[in-house]
């Protein structure tokens, strides 16, 4: 007994030096700043919720937003003739493969609706909080000595400056389970002058709004109500339309609230006192109760260091390597800010909760780079928020949408909202590289929890999932195989539909989707569909142009026109995202190995904005080339900021959060290996501790 003690002693000392390493490590790449950024704020939050703050911690001078997983609005519907309901919307007829199929695009007869569903929902901005100065016009270079610093340990900001010769220090948390920020205020100011606004924007239709949401001039469009309920409490209701929501706010000590001033839906809150703990709670209807700052306080210290703490850890501090010291830069920061934005309730949008990419709406391709971090990084918690919940609550619109293009099973949506309904547009309806990605969730989370609970969590979805693949593909009598396309959009979304034949990422990703749905069934001792096994056996095969694999079969042109060379280079992903198949003929490794020696001669990778490095990454990896893949992780083009959001270039907003998702996926792959070749897999002379990871498929 007494071994046993000191054995269990032993492994609680080594945890806490492991605990003790990480904090270290992560507390080096604290942010910190000293002045306000114009295109990123800090943010606390928690994946339902984020608050963006500029230097004074708050969001004095720059209005970023309050956004939260449940806060959308929709305008009103158009009133033209023939166009005042959502099923109204016909959408367009495709020929596809001999028959007219309906596709959920802007039909020029009904343009308004069309518009409509496009922009509608869109996320709002539940409120910015800010000081006032107790005058008008005060700016930030009014203020001195701007300090300001991110504790990803604990997930504060701590802010400080002086005005007018005397010093304010500003603490900003939020609660890991509401949508609350938390407050602390230490100034002299305070009883002369110094105050907070709270005000309320109204939602605009920008696809791209950012770096900030709402419009602040609207006012009579929208209406907001005080109701002061005790002598440190408060409620203000905000209506838009059919949306209300309630903001509940406590604070300790004496105060005021007063408002909202004549045109404005601005309300100030004033103190009598040199320090102040103040909250906002947000939430769709009144809640009974709200946390107090120091609960607040003390479970954000507690979730962050549960956080940090559990889960997957790379730890490059003893590489001498001005390459490494970046990467675990860029690790870090990336793993606080999908914590903060990604980890919801519904999938990721991809500028997270800090501004309103299209419209705030998520794109479903692109939940795979978003939430698969969190099991690769063994943080399933957090992938559990939304999965496979997900999917069960879209399975109802993804047959629907399967059913009316005469399919069987489910048909995933693209650009989606909560209720699963897709936004009309081309790319949106013809997109299809979506469809395998429950396969490849199902097969990740099984592969750390494989008991029954997870086969039955998924064998719904899964086969529902394989039974539209299956339909989708059509025979072609003339060469005895079954076909994807056209009319379709692979991967990179720039090829003609109706030229679109067998691209070669989405017939790689549609056999390894039937071979899970097949195992699926096999390790449940259920009956495999036959029409299932039928087109995996004989789907077309992997095209190969002069001895690559090109984006699509019959492509002209391949490594000739710069047409063809640019956006997603998908067809790496066949051997970097992807395993070897497990059925069918093997990959041609010298294939591989010239594609990707291709796509780094000839590919226009100072035009890409997204994904695209990290996926050449993993397939430098799994060919052998850890120095390769670490030059493609810190390319010039997939740029992290002082904070660590990934930029988003020209064609899409900054944060563009796929970059940090597939960063740290490239990374895992790195620490963890992959099925049969485990372990690390970083540059040579690199000396790296991971603990955690589990090898990749």
């Amino acid at each position: 007994m007494r071994v046993l003690g000191i054995l269990v002693l032993l492994v609680s000392i080594a945890e806490a030096i492991s605990v003790c390493q990480r904090r270290k490590v992560v507390r080096s790449f604290n942010v910190r700043r000293n002045a306000s950024s114009l295109t990123t704020p800090l943010q606390v939050g928690n994946g339902n919720f984020a608050f963006g703050a500029d230097v004074t911690g708050l969001q004095t001078f720059q209005p970023y937003g309050t956004l939260s997983t449940w806060g959308w609005h929709n305008f009103s519907l158009p009133t033209t003739a023939n166009q005042t309901s959502v099923d109204d919307f016909t959408g367009l007829q495709w020929w596809t493969h001999g028959r007219l199929v309906p596709y959920a695009q802007p039909n020029p007869a009904q343009s308004d609706i069309s518009t409509w569903l496009i922009q509608n929902p869109q996320r709002i901005n539940l409120g910015n909080i800010g000081f006032t100065f107790g005058r008008p016009n005060v700016t930030e270079s009014d203020l001195q000595q701007k300090e300001q610093v991110l504790d990803m340990w604990t997930g504060k900001i701590s802010s400080s400056f002086v005005y007018n010769g005397s010093a304010v220090g500003v603490e900003t948390w939020a609660a890991p389970d509401s949508d609350t920020v938390a407050i602390a205020i230490e100034s002299d100011l305070l009883k002369s002058g110094l105050g907070l606004f709270l005000d309320f924007p109204y939602p605009d239709r920008n696809k791209f709004n950012a770096p900030f949401v709402g419009v602040w001039n609207a006012t009579d469009q929208h209406s907001t109500a005080l109701d002061r309920t005790s002598s440190n409490s408060a409620t203000i209701k905000h209506t838009l339309g059919q949306t209300t929501y309630v903001v509940t706010l406590l604070w300790e000590g004496e105060g005021a609230i007063s408002g909202p001033a004549k045109g404005t839906h601005r309300y100030v809150f004033t103190a009598a006192t040199n320090k102040l703990h103040f909250t906002a709670s947000f939430a769709p209807t009144l809640q009974p109760e709200a946390a107090t700052f120091g609960a607040i306080v003390q479970a954000s210290r507690d979730w962050w260091r549960s956080y940090w703490s559990s889960g997957a850890f790379i730890d490059l501090s003893a590489v001498k390597s001005a390459n490494a010291t970046e990467l675990q830069r860029r690790i870090i920061l990336s793993q606080y800010l999908l914590a903060v934005n990604s980890a919801s309730s519904n999938p990721p949008q991809e500028s997270g909760l800090v501004n309103n990419g299209w419209y705030g709406k998520f794109h479903l391709e692109m939940n795979l780079w978003n939430s698969l971090p969190f099991a690769r990084w063994g943080h399933f918690p957090l992938l559990w928020r939304s999965l496979p919940n997900m999917y069960n609550r879209f399975l109802h619109s993804s047959f629907e949408r399967a059913h009316t293009q005469g399919y069987s099973g489910a048909r995933w949506g693209k650009m989606t909202d909560p209720t699963g309904r897709s936004a009309p547009g081309e790319i949106n309806s013809l997109l299809i590289w979506q469809q395998a990605h429950p396969m490849y969730f199902a097969e990740m989370v099984y592969r750390s929890y494989p008991n029954s609970t997870t086969l039955s969590q998924w064998d719904d979805i899964l086969t529902a999932t394989a039974d539209f693949m299956a339909s989708y593909a059509f025979f072609n009598a003339s060469t005895g195989v079954y076909d994807l396309g056209p009319p379709m959009y692979p991967v990179s979304e720039n090829t003609p539909p109706n030229a679109t034949i067998n691209p070669t990422f989405e017939l790689a990703y549609w056999r390894f989707g039937l071979d899970v749905a097949i195992r699926w069934k096999t390790r449940q001792s259920l009956p495999v569909p036959e029409q299932w096994t039928t087109v995996r056996d004989n789907l077309a095969a992997l095209p190969v142009v002069d001895g690559t694999y090109p984006v699509y079969e019959g492509i002209p042109d391949m490594w000739t026109d710069s047409k063809t060379t640019n956006d997603h280079p998908a067809m790496a992903g066949i051997f970097g995202l992807l395993p070897p198949p497990s059925s069918g003929p093997a990959l041609d490794t010298k294939a591989l190995r010239k594609t990707a020696d291709k796509i780094k001669q000839h590919w226009a990778l100072e035009e890409s904005y997204g994904w695209d490095f990290s996926m050449l990454a993993m397939n430098s990896l799994r060919l052998g080339d850890a120095e390769q893949a670490v030059e493609y992780l810190l390319h010039p083009i997939f740029a992290f900021d002082d904070t660590g959001y990934p930029v988003g270039g020209s064609r899409v907003p900054t944060p563009y959060f796929p970059n940090a998702a597939s960063l740290l996926l490239a990374t895992a792959m790195m620490a963890g290996g992959w099925d049969g070749d485990e372990g690390k897999h970083f540059p040579r002379g690199w000396v790296v501790d991971v603990e955690g990871f589990m090898p990749a498929l």
